[in-house]
């Protein structure tokens, strides 16, 4: 078999998946009616040619037989001495012998015609095989009203992955390396929990590690595997979500926690990471001191990692133990921290190896994660897949920001557990849902696009019906500020918003919006865009909903005070130092808990 259809096809014994090249084209329309047309593409014919791909001079154009000296495009028209097109230009009647060059042509037409089917066939063998590989869950399976984001002025929108590791050991390979085999059969648990943000433009990327053991409210969720449903609690911690509906439950915990639209989301297991770190090969860390990570008279467990002072490439199992050290980092803050240090260096070795212009090495990292990770089902095809890998192709490390949600000591239990730090987690959730750079080397990165002109002109501010809320509580366990419906709506009116009124009851929202009915339309949006301009308000943040009857400002739990939002808002970079950043291009090295340290 050949595998000709795809880039550096030749012959072959036989084409295994590992033998093709991962070829964009191949996965053109696949999802839907299989391969499509464009350049490179399968033409529709089942035995055509490919486009732009395969022409052979030899050919006549808008035909399959040869182009013969003498004929007009090889067509069988009438020739100069009325002969019927026979090409004898001594006039003569006798039909000429088949030439053996004709014979020839012919039968290279017939082979490439073989050979692009065998292409074909093989291009979709592959991506059958791949497809094949992947397993799915449902997006969602709990309770969470929080809305997608909106695209910003130039139509541009975020994505918001979330990122799971989970401790599940329900496998052979799982027990042996996540140990604990008295857990064997016990509901997984979101061992990492990352929160992925890859801007609107595609400039910057963010991402924010949420501490395992953080006690957050869990929505209702349904297990879509069994129907099973768990009740909502408050008194719980996060990495139990996983287990009460899967990482659809998770994602609704996120959502609720951080206000935060969550687009799709990836779980790996152990053995996944593993799987994952021997394809990408050797990943630089760094520790101070020796570490080994083992268990002690106070901590029973560890990941077993060991490992001189210095800097070292680990991949494979050990690329799993560094990323499983807890104790000897500290505690899960420290953990959290060391995985953004691999996962820095991981993607400054992937840009320098040109892994996005590498179809053999992008083909081979590309299997191996189809093997490796669950995802939500609407990502679940190896052309989708490939999509969401491209996306961050583009971003620079020094674009790419890691840190860990600012916590306290849980007051329940403050050895083990942490709550959310109110203020600080509060600016990291602001800063994502506004699609606010964490880093400040971008070019005009505090500066806001401008508004697109697109719609009807705004009506006049006094014709322009607005309700403000106050939702400053966040949510239903906050606590509002008090008049913040009353001074907002105030400063409308004396900017000649005249018909702007203060509501008589609150509605909690983690950040600012601006509601427009919508029903009407374009122009409801063009006066909510207005209002939104006169409180310095994001136009991603105007939104339409069905449950408004006017322009309704909610001011939000990240506007406390004032009565211009684009001072409270927080601008590129303005990370919390109790997030402990990373800078893609920083290259740290941990430090080592003394009991772990060795000599």
């Amino acid at each position: 078999m050949r595998d000709s259809g795809v880039r550096g096809g030749g012959a072959r014994d036989a084409a295994g998946p590992g033998d093709l090249g991962w070829d964009d084209s191949l996965y053109q329309d696949l999802d839907g009616a299989g391969a499509g047309s464009g350049a490179g593409s399968r033409t529709s014919s089942g035995a055509g040619t490919a486009t732009g791909a395969v022409t052979d001079p030899g050919l006549a154009p808008d035909s399959g037989e040869p182009a013969i000296p003498g004929q007009r495009n090889g067509g069988t028209g009438g020739g100069a001495n009325g002969d019927n097109g026979s090409g004898d230009r001594r006039g003569g009647s006798r039909r000429q012998p088949r030439s053996r060059k004709r014979r020839i042509f012919r039968w290279m037409a017939g082979t490439m015609s073989l050979l692009i089917l065998a292409g074909a066939g093989a291009g979709y063998a592959y991506y059958e095989y791949l497809a094949g590989k992947i397993r799915t869950g449902e997006l969602n399976s709990g309770k969470s009203d929080v809305a997608p984001s909106r695209a910003n002025a130039a139509g541009e929108t975020p994505l918001n992955i979330l990122v799971l590791g989970s401790d599940a050991r329900d496998s052979e390979a799982n027990m042996q390396l996540g140990g604990a085999r008295n857990t064997a059969g016990e509901p997984p648990r979101a061992d990492v929990i990352m929160l992925l943000h890859i801007s609107a433009d595609r400039s910057n990327m963010s991402v924010v590690s949420i501490p395992r053991d953080t006690r957050v409210p869990i929505p209702e969720c349904t297990d879509a595997a069994t129907g099973k449903t768990f009740k909502a609690t408050d008194h719980d911690i996060i990495n139990e979500s996983l287990g009460r509906g899967g990482a659809g439950c998770t994602r609704a915990a996120v959502q609720n926690l951080t206000g935060v639209y969550i687009d799709h989301w990836m779980t790996v297991d152990f053995a996944g990471v593993v799987k994952m770190a021997d394809a990408v090969g050797d990943v630089e860390v760094c520790v101070k001191q020796n570490i080994w990570d083992h268990p002690t008279k106070a901590q029973p467990g560890g990941s077993g990692l060991k490992m001189k002072a210095g800097t070292w490439p680990v991949k494979g199992q050990q690329a799993l133990q560094w990323l499983r050290t807890r104790h000897a980092f500290g505690d899960d803050a420290g953990r959290s921290k060391a995985q953004h240090m691999y996962m820095n260096s991981m993607m400054r070795n992937l840009q320098n190896q040109s892994l996005f212009t590498n179809p053999a090495r992008l083909n081979g990292l590309a299997t191996k994660a189809m093997e490796a990770f669950q995802v939500s089902k609407e990502i679940g095809t190896p052309k989708k897949l490939y999509g969401l890998g491209m996306e961050l192709k583009s971003v620079p490390p020094g674009r790419m920001t890691m840190m860990t949600m600012p916590h306290d000591a849980d007051p329940e239990n403050p050895d083990a557990h942490y709550v959310p730090a109110k203020a600080d987690a509060s600016k990291v959730w602001t800063l994502l849902r506004n699609d606010v750079a964490m880093d400040t080397n971008g070019k005009g990165a505090n500066a806001p696009k401008a508004a697109a002109k697109t719609g009807p002109p705004a009506a006049a501010p006094a014709a322009i019906a607005v309700t403000v809320v106050n939702g400053t509580a966040g949510d239903k366990n906050g606590t509002s500020v008090e008049n913040r419906a009353s001074t907002v709506s105030k400063a409308l009116v004396t900017g000649g918003f005249t018909k702007a009124k203060a509501a008589t009851t609150g509605k909690p929202s983690k950040g600012t919006l601006v509601n427009y009915p919508a029903s009407a339309g374009e122009q409801g949006k063009s006066d909510a865009l207005a209002v939104a301009a006169a409180l310095k308000i994001p136009s991603a943040a105007v939104r339409a909903a069905a449950d408004v009857t006017a322009v309704t400002v909610t001011v939000g739990a990240d506007w406390t005070s004032g009565t211009d939002y684009g001072k409270t808002a927080p601008g590129a970079g303005s990370v919390p130092t109790t997030a402990d950043a990373l800078n893609g291009s920083d290259k740290g090295c941990m430090d080592v808990y003394k009991p772990y340290q060795w000599k």
